[in-house]
């Protein structure tokens, strides 16, 4: 049993999951040394915060839960150390007062970041019981251990520094913002140590479209050719719409193992294919899809207010001498960007024949072929896995050393989602950090 007055805890990691780590610790009278590579803490939690900070979600909890997917049963655990309601209590003894948006996500009043931000690393560094703070170590690079295997290596601006504590937590972030300090290289120092780690992947991230996409008639399977290797709109496409939004649209999917999406919304064009809020939601299933079977095609319905039965009468009502653009604007409201898509996909003859145009307007055939790159992604998906942590999120194969935040194998869609979580995985390792002090 370590006396909490003596122990001294590394915390590796500055953003919310490990800052809610130290808190936990240092508010239990245990010295904490805190570690980033980075010259400031938080930077990715400012940079998120940038449109608006979206701290959480006032859903219920079983809602709430279900937004993690495949590891909703181990988060939903972890969300009962810190949920929606106490987080903003939590903002509260901050003086930072929330609010709940229309759309139920929750907000800080003044929508800025850096004000909790500073209020929390002031409440750190000056704890309420009026013992030392949190103590930051900044740009210091985490290297792994020496090979006593206990002893912590960190990359300094003064030379390599080891350090010793009688516990880790290490919140490293997941593989996305390489260049706000969460680059994934810590997968391979832990995998090395015996811990078993699931590849990082790109989560809440845009798509490449298939090159030279045609969509088929209604009934008839997709063109080989529309998967073939290579992205990109075509050159007048991508030079006329790229950064030009979809708005008030539906994505519908189902994936091979008959998982549904379905959800309006809106998306934006890029130079390679879609990203966006619309896009992002249904990230997970797409990327999957394009890694068991090399490709994923949601469809988009263009006209989601709209039975099928009423687009098909309207694109069959006599044009006379209008062109067909003058038609679908004023019979359907399509022009723009939504437009240009329909040609995108259907092809010149596609789009005058009006059963496959009809049938195109509610359900778009798009297929994507490839993940943009992690780097670009809002979040990742994969890292540590559960199955080898102790409930107090401690590694199984390294005692002592618990694991918090995004390098944990989980993800979710943007909402608030991210960031409760990686405030409750940061409370639970502290805390584990305390039980296991006192053992």
């Amino acid at each position: 049993m370590t006396d909490l007055r003596e122990a001294r805890v590394a915390v590796i990691g500055g953003g919310p999951a490990g800052l809610m780590a130290a808190e936990v610790l240092v508010e239990a009278g245990v010295s904490v040394d805190l570690y980033d590579a980075m010259p400031l803490v938080g930077r990715k939690f400012l940079l998120a915060g940038r449109g608006g900070l979206n701290l959480t979600h006032s859903e219920g909890a079983d809602r709430f839960a279900q937004r993690y997917g495949e590891r909703r049963i181990q988060i939903a655990a972890l969300l009962g150390e810190i949920d929606a309601t106490n987080l903003r209590a939590w903002a509260q003894g901050l003086d930072i007062e929330t609010f709940v948006g229309t759309s139920g996500r929750v907000f800080p009043r003044d929508m800025k970041a850096a004000p909790l931000l500073r209020a929390w690393l002031h409440r750190l560094r000056h704890p309420a019981h009026g013992g030392a703070g949190v103590q930051f170590h900044m740009r210091h690079r985490w290297l792994g251990w020496r090979q006593d295997g206990r002893t912590l290596r960190f990359e300094t601006p003064q030379g390599e520094l080891g350090v010793q504590a009688h516990a880790t937590v290490l919140a490293l972030g997941g593989g996305s913002w390489a260049r706000l300090g969460s680059n994934g290289a810590w997968v391979l120092l832990l995998v090395a140590r015996g811990v078993a780690v699931a590849p990082l992947l790109p989560s809440n991230c845009g798509f490449d479209v298939a090159p030279g996409t045609r969509s088929p008639p209604p009934g008839q399977a997709l063109p080989v050719r529309a998967v073939m290797p290579g992205a990109g709109w075509s050159e007048f496409f991508a030079s006329r719409y790229a950064g030009q939004a979809f708005k008030t649209v539906a994505l519908v999917f189902t994936d091979s193992r008959g998982r549904r999406f379905e959800r309006k919304g809106e998306f934006v064009a890029t130079a390679t294919g879609v990203e966006g809020s619309l896009v992002y939601a249904a990230s997970a299933l797409l990327r999957d899809e394009i890694i068991r079977s090399g490709y994923a095609v949601p469809h988009i319905d263009l006209l989601p207010d709209w039975t099928a039965e009423r687009v098909r009468a309207e694109v069959r009502h006599p044009r006379g001498s209008r062109s067909l653009s003058s038609h679908l604007k004023g019979r359907l409201g399509l022009d723009g960007i939504k437009a240009a898509l329909l040609h995108e996909v259907l092809g010149r003859e596609g789009v005058h024949h009006s059963e496959a145009l009809a049938h195109a307007i509610k359900a778009l055939p798009l297929p994507l072929v490839a993940a943009r790159p992690i780097d670009e992604a809002i979040s990742s998906a994969g890292g540590v896995l559960f199955e080898g942590l102790t409930p107090d999120l401690m590694c199984e194969a390294l005692p002592g050393v618990f694991c918090a935040g995004e390098m944990l194998d989980w993800e979710a869609p943007t909402g608030g989602y991210l960031l409760t979580a990686c405030f409750a995985s940061g409370k639970r390792a502290g805390q584990g950090v305390l039980r296991w002090l006192a053992r």
